[in-house]
């Protein structure tokens, strides 16, 4: 008799449960279920988590507390997770992204001598900037307007200025006064516990390990901490003060002519990220309908964009849609649910800040070089019989890691994209926009 109310009561809740989410999400009309959703999130989350570690070590570079910076990567990826999945029902992780991020720290503030609270306040007009063009349709006529050798030129540029970054963290490449660059001493642990790590990953990647980023970066920790070159410092404990960064962004100072480049430079990187990512994500979960349309690519995109302008509030650099997200569509992740497991795991991570604190450069050395040669692989899709494509593009993948700047290299291969076509009678293939970029990125070098 006693156990006849309990089944009673709790059944009527597990329903509700179900009807919210089925409500929130549509998984019957996505022919999903609440178990392959949330298998999904985790599946994505153990493969973009790197993020997590790598992140901090790089914003400490900028000059900002580290503890900060990991509170700041997990609530900046757990907001943008959430809004995806509640606001677009999409099954995308979002993160800080990979690029952006070496941007700000080591082009922006290390080398334009910019302080991080300018940084932040290049992002934040940046995502204003792409939330107005989400608005309307100038994100379609931007996205038209670059021409696609260069689309895939910029996200390979990314790839080797991240991976000459990584090099250079693992002490794999050094500076030299005769030759800038030399090969590093293979003999100090750090540089060959990094240069482990890096086959580890792709030897794990290749096997299809589950979460091989993230088990490389620990394991060459671990590794680390045997060699007595890591102190150890806890796993598990409250998470540290978001305080020192907290509105500490300087949007006025931001408004400079020299940060034009800056802005763009991160408006074109997110913006054309976004949507390769998005897209690609779309094909995959079947987000298509029978008319070609992508269902809530619009709401999407908004979500995208909002994240970089809240990121930027909390001491985030630029946030993104990680192609991560493919690992879990491949496990059957096809709505929002996905997402908003993804954002509630990252709030878990939140006390995991002495693991995140105890992770050395080496160990996330690997991971960047990995990374940067995921996305060279772009370059395979340009056109490289015709010279006037491949050469900007070229100038653009090759300029970025040899000026230590993603922005110059855009700048140059825009410009150099506009020359050849004008010169070779080929004018209608370079639309206003591209001329009026040519225009501004001329008066920055001339000028400034």
């Amino acid at each position: 008799m006693l156990d006849t109310p309990s089944t009673t009561v709790c059944a009527p809740s597990g329903t509700t449960r179900r009807g919210l989410l089925e409500r929130l999400f549509h998984l019957r009309a996505h022919r999903t279920d609440i178990r392959t959703e949330l298998l999904a999130g985790l599946t994505t989350f153990v493969t973009m988590a790197y993020i997590i570690l790598v992140n901090p070590n790089i914003m400490v570079s900028a000059g900002m507390d580290h503890g900060a910076a990991f509170v700041a990567t997990c609530v900046g990826a757990a907001l943008a997770c959430l809004f995806m999945g509640l606001y677009a029902n999409w099954p995308v992780g979002l993160a800080p992204g990979m690029g952006p991020n070496a941007f700000f720290t080591y082009t922006v503030v290390m080398q334009m001598g910019y302080s991080w609270e300018v940084a932040l306040g290049a992002v934040f007009l940046s995502g204003v900037l792409f939330v107005a063009m989400s608005l309307s349709r100038l994100r379609e006529w931007l996205l038209d307007s670059i021409p696609l050798s260069l689309r895939l030129a910029m996200g390979a540029g990314v790839g080797l200025f991240i991976g000459l970054i990584g090099l250079k963290e693992a002490g794999i490449v050094t500076a030299n006064p005769a030759t800038l660059v030399t090969l590093g001493d293979f003999r100090e642990p750090g540089t060959l516990l990094a240069a482990l790590g890096f086959v580890l990953i792709c030897v794990l990647s290749q096997r299809r390990v589950f979460g091989a980023i993230l088990i490389s970066i620990l394991a060459i920790t671990l590794a680390g901490w045997a060699l007595g070159l890591v102190e150890y410092q806890g796993v598990v404990a409250l998470p540290p003060s978001l305080a020192p960064l907290w509105l500490a962004m300087d949007v006025a100072a931001a408004f400079d002519v020299a940060m034009v480049s800056v802005i763009l430079t991160f408006l074109f990187v997110n913006l054309f990220d976004t949507a390769g990512t998005l897209m690609g994500v779309a094909q995959r979960a079947r987000l298509i309908d029978a008319s070609g349309r992508i269902q809530n690519l619009s709401r999407s995109l908004k979500a995208d964009s909002s994240a970089s302008v809240a990121g930027a509030l909390i001491g985030c650099p630029p946030v993104t849609s990680y192609v991560e997200s493919a690992a879990g569509v491949a496990a059957g992740g096809r709505t929002g649910l996905t997402a908003v497991t993804i954002g509630l795991l990252f709030l878990a991570a939140l006390f995991f800040a002495p693991l995140a604190a105890m992770i050395p450069p080496f160990a996330t050395a690997g991971a960047l070089i990995y990374v940067a040669m995921l996305m060279m692989s772009g370059l395979a899709d340009i056109d490289w019989k015709d010279h006037t494509d491949t050469i900007p593009a070229i100038v653009t993948v090759v300029m970025m890691p040899l000026t230590f700047s993603i922005a110059n290299g855009i700048a140059l291969g825009f410009i150099t994209y506009a020359t050849l076509k004008l010169l070779t009678g080929q004018r209608d293939k370079v639309s206003l926009s591209l001329y009026v970029l040519c225009v501004i990125f001329i008066t920055k070098f001339a000028l400034l």
